[in-house]
């Protein structure tokens, strides 16, 4: 029986002429300003744009070759093309009775995620009534993905001048103070997966602090520190580099390529530090496995014997 794993993330425009309706797409059908389609365009533009999709679709093939025999996987995105459904469509032609979709944050909203595996489900039985469904939800404690991440950070240290004494900073994407009142354990899952790298990459707790990224402009409360805000202090305590480690992305994308490497960076060294990343786990065969083990502990039976399960 084949398997098929649907790798879902947020998508991204294929280029100016794209952006606006991609835009639209993410703001839920209302039509973006001009205004804000020029400053995406500026942050897209000053990256070269995105590689997410590319890199999506690479992380699908690198899967399946690590799932091997009776394992089928693509990329599918809820914003752009290749979309969930087109991602259901190749996998269930191919053969696939039963769909894993794998949100590719290893934390869990049902308010932010949630929307993937409805989208997952509706593809599936939109394709065929006899394919089986699951979506894993909260995936930062599998210790395949831990250790990618801390292998990482590792990486990152090793190739300083005084990898002792750098601070790190583990960040996660901001959000409104309205999501936290509603969904606390998102953030607390964030805040976990930051602490669990942190010891198994042995960084000790006093060498590293939390803080956030790329808080929308707004008019209302977004959490906070922002990363941004904690420069300076760093830098007042003789430091003179700082390691930022995301620990909810896993590609390199607009968040990362500019929020990180453009905007923050520019904010460390007006602040006198130089600053560093981890690389983004992508294609890292370690996170390859993590996908992996994601991927078969979450594996469903086929539709029909699922609905015999659930009847008996």
């Amino acid at each position: 029986m084949t398997a098929g794993v649907v790798l879902m993330t947020y998508g991204a425009p294929t280029g100016p002429e794209d952006l606006p309706a991609y835009l639209a797409r993410v703001r839920g059908g209302r039509e973006p300003s001009a205004e804000l389609v020029a400053e995406f365009a500026r942050r897209y533009e000053r990256i070269g744009w995105s590689p997410l999709v590319r890199i999506t679709a690479a992380q699908a093939e690198a899967l399946e070759g690590e799932l091997g025999d009776g394992w089928r996987a693509a990329a599918g995105m809820r914003y752009s093309h290749p979309t969930i459904a087109q991602a259901v469509e190749r996998l269930v032609g191919a053969g696939a009775e039963r769909l894993v979709g794998v949100v590719l944050s290893p934390q869990w909203s049902e308010a932010i995620m949630g929307g993937y595996a409805r989208a997952l489900e509706e593809a599936a039985a939109s394709a065929s009534p006899r394919v089986g469904v699951a979506v894993p939800r909260a995936w930062h404690r599998e210790p395949a993905f831990l250790d990618a991440l801390a292998e990482r950070v590792r990486e990152a240290l090793a190739g300083l001048e005084d990898p002792e004494r750098v601070p790190l900073l583990l960040t996660a994407h901001s959000l409104p103070r309205r999501v936290f009142d509603a969904e606390p354990g998102y953030v607390a899952q964030l805040k976990e997966t930051a602490e669990l790298v942190a010891h198994r990459a042995g960084v000790a707790p006093e060498r590293w602090r939390w803080a956030y990224q790329s808080a929308g402009h707004t008019a209302e409360e977004w959490l906070r520190p922002d990363l941004k805000e904690l420069f300076p202090a760093i830098a007042a305590e003789g430091h003179r580099d700082v390691l930022v480690v995301p620990v909810q992305f896993l590609a390199d994308h607009l968040e990362v390529l500019y929020d990180l490497d453009v905007a923050a960076a520019e904010e460390a060294r007006a602040a006198g530090l130089r600053y560093h990343r981890i690389e983004m786990p992508n294609t890292q065969p370690a996170f390859i496995r993590a996908l992996a083990a994601v991927a078969r502990g979450a594996a469903p039976l086929s539709g029909e014997a699922e609905r015999g399960k659930m009847k008996a």
